[in-house]
């Protein structure tokens, strides 16, 4: 089914997120699951009606991560300090950094 206003999708995707976080709350595996899968479906859908192509964007995300990690791994290398020495924080200016990057 569809909405009169495409941008009504978004309350469903609200809906399903509520649900799916209700679940992992209780730490039911089995209907974590099950509402995971839920939410992704309504994102799809949001994603049709906006004619966005769900597997394009998820494409794209696994790149920018792949090229935002790699940057974080150089910069460990160029300073010698190893990944698993580093603090989260520190990992996540980098992250910044590399992102900043991409919008130049």
């Amino acid at each position: 089914f569809d909405w009169e206003d495409k941008g009504d999708v978004w309350g469903k995707v609200r809906e399903e997120l509520g649900e799916l976080e209700a679940e992992i709350r209780k730490e039911d595996k089995e209907r974590s699951t099950e509402e995971f899968g839920d939410f992704l479906f309504s994102l799809i859908n949001a994603a049709r009606l906006y004619k966005i192509n769900p597997d394009t964007a998820l494409e794209k995300t696994n790149a920018k991560f792949i090229n935002r990690f790699n940057y974080i791994e150089e910069h460990s290398i160029r300073i010698g300090k190893p990944l698993k020495d580093m603090t989260l924080g520190e990992m996540d200016a980098l992250w910044n950094e590399a992102k900043a990057q991409e919008k130049k």
